[in-house]
């Protein structure tokens, strides 16, 4: 649950608002301020004065959509006015950018006069390559959409008309082949009357079912030809059926397409419908009828909704980012039906093929396969922005709506490029921390931000965080920040049941290196070495801390306590860095000052095995001042070395080095300049050389570019526990912990230890 002050801090935190523009070009210097402006501006503008379809080629209009609302119909809010909506329109720009590389203008206009917004959007078409209406009350929005459809060159698209419509026509073609009935010969009652129902009957008679098959509903009923106050748009679906009431439709119904508000659906009334009923209840956020309830109705029932913690979640998401993004593409006049229908029928396409690994790995590997449970794919499958955008392409060319068409392997490798892979690995990692949600120990349990994560981190079901430290303190602490504590376990370390267990534990594990009993309890009453014990007694999965000590005096700690894995020698830390188009990790930028070749190797094997856990297919690159013994120095010797040492124990593994950075990264240079190189594309998986030159790296991605690192996140314990830096935030301890979950369900899964010889083919014997 998204609580409000937590949305309003969101929303307002640093810069206020969710966009921002920022130049594509460089323009640091005084030459290039004036290529950038004047006189360099006025070549290009010349050369679109004479032909202006050249904008597409000097501007970025191909790739700007201008989302168009005045308000008036925000969904759950109703008619909130232009400047409420505007947040709204935010998001939905972060959308198109995250999923589909589109840039948004977002314009909220000061009126409900439709003509008026008809013509300013009309002017404004050179500045755009495509319009997104969004949330203008009906029937008014879809005048506009029609009126601007007709004048304007460019395509104009209603998204709360067509998004949820397509998925849902997608997952209707897959269920309706599954109960093997054919479309002019099924009834469909469609629950409400307003956008996503006119555009749900749209689609469908374009599909190919008779406008009489189809029987709309809202609260006052049947809609029907005598029914007084019908506007244009609902007309041509009008009814001449007697069932005037949603109960009576709904006998012998196919299908019914919810499209309305929660409770509308009983189980009575599924049970009423026809043999092999599919029943979709797309009404947020609470559908029609709960999922688990209508599975329950009657065995042959399928069953999708608009949540997505349940199978066949029909979301919009899946649908108005990809179908903008073909549309930009090809310099399409207008979004056409068939357009419509072609995306639906790349989604329902892609549900029957064999699911990629990296989403069976996000979902916990769980097996997913064509059927009542999976008839559209899951929103994480990468191949989805380029099957449904191509699909939108070539459709677009074959109703002669396409300005610039591509050729269509070309295209789909030019979309790969562009989806790029740093934006979704979060997202899958989250979803495969839901899986199998850890006991996570916070030491600092009073603490702001732990308790702000931790909220978070239940809600979204990540992990169940255990919180230690004075109880009264930490109620007192949750009831003024207005937090939920539900699913959060507080532990008072001198209250506790379990404290002197662990003294003698601890007592036992360290009385040889001079401590004695009463120092014993004294340490062990220390929140940080308390969470260590739980980790080490088995009453916690994992250990998250380090946040208002010292990170060396909280590593002694944890190395005092847990200690390395068998085999490990010492133990290290990797970050993941989340870039715009792309996911790196880098070791070790936290813990060892200065290791040697062999040491070196270990953080290269351990880092490779942490990436696998995560998901990423190492491709390692040992980084150095030199290139390939380019210089003869001490330094490039040990990473020569410790390349050597990694290759003898998992010649499997692709690795190489020394080299430098951008050597690893740049595909052209290796090419060009050292062809022999083990790898064939850039490393994702940066070690250096020492920690001076880790961490300033790390640093330097994080503070000079648009790098996300994650981290640290340490490798080789015994046991699952990890240090926060210094100033982390809410976000970044919950990628983290998210991180740390995975992680330590994967180890648990080896059963082994790191030098287990089930890992032999990636770590090597030793």
């Amino acid at each position: 649950m998204i609580l409000r002050e937590e949305s309003l801090r969101y929303h307002a935190f640093e810069r206020p608002g969710k966009i921002s523009v920022r130049p594509t070009k460089p323009s640091l210097t005084p030459r290039e301020m004036r290529l950038a402006y004047l006189p360099g501006a006025s070549f290009p503008a010349e050369e679109i004065r004479d032909d202006p379809s050249k904008a597409f080629d000097y501007t970025s209009r191909g790739n700007v959509v201008g989302v168009i609302t005045n308000g008036t119909s925000v969904p759950g809010l109703g008619n909130i006015g232009p400047a409420a909506a505007k947040t709204m329109l935010e998001g939905v720009a972060v959308l198109f950018k995250q999923l589909a590389d589109i840039d948004v203008f977002d314009l909220e206009l000061d009126t409900t006069d439709a003509n008026q917004i008809i013509e300013a959007v009309r002017l404004l078409e050179p500045s755009f390559g495509a319009i997104n209406l969004k949330d203008i009350r009906a029937p008014e929005g879809l005048y506009i959409c029609d009126q601007l459809t007709e004048t304007m060159s460019i395509p104009v698209f209603h998204e709360n008309l067509y998004s949820t419509a397509v998925v849902a026509i997608a997952a209707l073609i897959n269920a309706l082949d599954l109960v093997e009935k054919q479309l002019d010969q099924i009834k469909i009652v469609i629950c409400g009357t307003g956008m996503i129902a006119v555009g749900c009957a749209r689609l469908l008679t374009r599909l190919g079912v008779p406008v009489e098959n189809i029987q709309m509903y809202d609260r006052k009923g049947l809609m029907h030809l005598k029914r007084p106050a019908l506007h244009s748009y609902q007309q041509p679906f009008a009814s001449k059926s007697k069932e005037l009431e949603l109960s009576q439709g709904m006998q012998g119904a196919d299908v019914v397409l919810g499209a309305s508000a929660g409770g509308v659906l009983d189980i009575k009334m599924i049970r009423s419908m026809n043999r092999f009923p599919i029943v979709f209840a797309m009404a947020t956020p609470e559908p029609e009828i709960n999922y688990d309830e209508a599975r329950g109705s009657r065995q042959d029932v399928i069953v999708a909704t608009s949540l997505d913690r349940y199978p066949n979640a029909i979301v919009d998401l899946l649908s108005f980012p990809y179908i903008l993004r073909g549309a930009l593409d090809v310099q399409a006049t207008r979004i056409t039906e068939n357009m419509l229908l072609a995306a639906a029928r790349a989604l329902a396409e892609l549900a029957r093929e064999e699911i990629v690994e990296e989403v069976e790995r996000a979902y916990g590997n769980k097996r997913f396969t064509f059927g009542p449970e999976y008839l559209i794919p899951k929103p994480l499958d990468p191949r989805i922005f380029v099957r449904e955008s191509a699909a939108v392409v070539r459709q677009a060319i074959a109703d002669g709506v396409a300005n610039r068409p591509h050729e269509d392997e070309a295209y789909q490798e030019e979309l790969v490029i562009r989806r790029g892979t740093g934006r979704e690995t979060m997202r899958g990692l989250i979803l495969r921390a839901r899986q199998e949600p850890l006991r996570v120990v916070f030491p600092e349990g009073s603490n702001e931000t732990i308790l702000r994560a931790s909220s978070i981190l239940v809600d979204e079901g990540i992990a169940q965080p255990i919180l230690l430290g004075p109880e009264d303190e930490i109620r007192e602490q949750v009831k003024q920040l207005g937090l939920n504590l539900g699913g959060i376990t507080i532990v008072d370390p001198a209250r506790s049941q379990r404290f002197q267990t662990y003294v003698d534990e601890y007592f036992k594990m360290r009385w040889r290196d001079g401590v004695m009993q009463a120092a014993a309890a004294e340490r062990v009453r220390q929140a940080d070495r308390y969470a260590t014990m739980m980790v080490h007694m088995g009453d916690a999965d994992v250990m998250v801390g380090g946040f208002s000590t010292h990170y060396v005096e909280s590593l002694r700690t944890i190395i005092e306590v847990i200690g390395p894995a068998e085999g490990i020698k010492r133990i290290a830390s990797h970050h993941m860095v989340l870039l715009p188009k792309d996911v790196v990790i880098l070791a070790d930028c936290a813990v060892n000052i200065d290791p040697d070749a062999e040491e070196l190797a270990e953080i290269a094997l351990l880092t490779a095995r942490m990436s696998t856990a995560l998901g990423i297919e190492p491709r390692v690159a040992m980084l150095s001042f030199s290139n390939f013994g380019s210089v003869q120095h001490p330094l490039a010797e040990k990473v020569r070395k410790a390349c050597a040492i990694v290759k003898s124990r998992s010649p499997e593994l692709i690795i190489d080095g020394e080299m430098q950075l951008e050597t690893a990264r740049d595909n052209l240079l290796r090419r060009e300049f050292f062809p022999l190189t083990g790898l064939e594309r850039s490393a994702n998986i940066l070690i250096a050389p020492d920690l001076q030159s880790g961490n300033l790296t790390m640093h330097a991605l994080q503070c000079l570019g648009e790098a996300v690192p994650i981290g640290p996140v340490l490798m080789g314990t015994r046991l699952p526990v990890h240090l926060l830096p210094y100033g982390a935030s809410v976000e970044k301890l919950v990628n983290l912990t998210a991180i740390a979950v995975v992680e330590a369900i994967y180890l648990r899964k080896q059963k082994a230890s790191f030098l287990g010889s089930d890992d032999e083919d990636l770590l090597g014997s030793r």
